[in-house]
């Protein structure tokens, strides 16, 4: 008589405690996906953030709302980078990281050699070469600016997000979000605007502060405002990713650990 085992249910994440910090293998799964969706977002943000945006002053105080056009997709950034440390771990999350800011700096000189490229010679084919280097021209400064805020920004998001998790496992998630988000993006948003801000047209001290802390408190509220959703994506990953199910289950003493 032949019997079928069935195939083993996932592990409640809120039972017991792992002896150590729990990742997924990178080659399973989703982290291509989350790795791809980075650096989509990398570039976009580079472009976008070339670009001065002003929504007026606020009345009664005087307070400029200075940002710029990459403004409202960068948070997207650190909160694929939350997903990625916490279910692969560090090295995976210093991988996505590396390869996007590669293809970011593939696009910077892809953008250059189609600006040095002879053009056509008519009002349109000048028009659109003039066109190009205004546009495309200063983005070098802003993927230089974006790549040393966010290299510093997610080091120290990466770096917060695993040492609380090796601290408390799987507990304490929306604590490693809420923590790790708000040091990362004090980093960056520090970095990236004191170096973009000449390339944007920023020319004041009193613009770069209000161009920084504005950055600041949006960037951080966005992340904050989107932890239910973030949390909820990473714990169906885990449920749903079986390298992770498998190794929760060896750390928690229902199977042996494999390497």
């Amino acid at each position: 008589m032949t019997t079928h085992s069935a195939p083993p249910a996932s592990v409640p994440l809120a039972s017991g405690s792992p002896v150590g910090p729990v990742y997924a293998d990178r080659g399973a799964s989703h982290y291509d996906i989350l790795a791809v969706l980075m650096a989509v977002v990398v570039i976009l943000s580079g472009i976008g953030a070339s670009k001065g945006v002003f929504f007026g002053t606020v009345p009664g105080i005087g307070f400029e709302i200075i940002t710029d056009a990459g403004f409202f997709l960068f948070p997207l950034a650190y909160i694929l980078g939350d997903v990625i440390t916490e279910i692969y771990g560090v090295r995976a999350a210093r991988r996505a990281l590396i390869t996007a800011f590669a293809m970011n700096i593939l696009a910077v000189i892809t953008y250059q050699i189609v600006i040095e490229l002879p053009g056509f010679t008519d009002d349109f084919g000048t028009a659109k070469q003039q066109a190009l280097e205004l546009a495309l021209g200063p983005v070098w400064i802003v993927v230089l600016a974006g790549l040393l805020g966010f290299l510093a920004g997610q080091s120290l998001n990466t770096l917060v997000m695993s040492r609380m998790k090796r601290r408390f496992g799987e507990r304490g998630l929306v604590g490693r979000l809420l923590t790790s988000s708000g040091l990362g993006e004090l980093v960056d948003t520090i970095v990236f605007c004191s170096i973009a801000a000449a390339a944007i047209g920023i020319t004041t001290v009193e613009q770069w502060a209000q161009y920084t802390v504005l950055g600041f408190l949006y960037k951080v509220l966005v992340q904050y405002a989107a932890i239910p959703v973030t949390s909820a994506v990473i714990r169906w990953i885990k449920r749903t990713d079986p390298s992770y199910q498998e190794r929760l289950r060896a750390s928690r003493g229902n199977l042996p650990a494999q390497a």
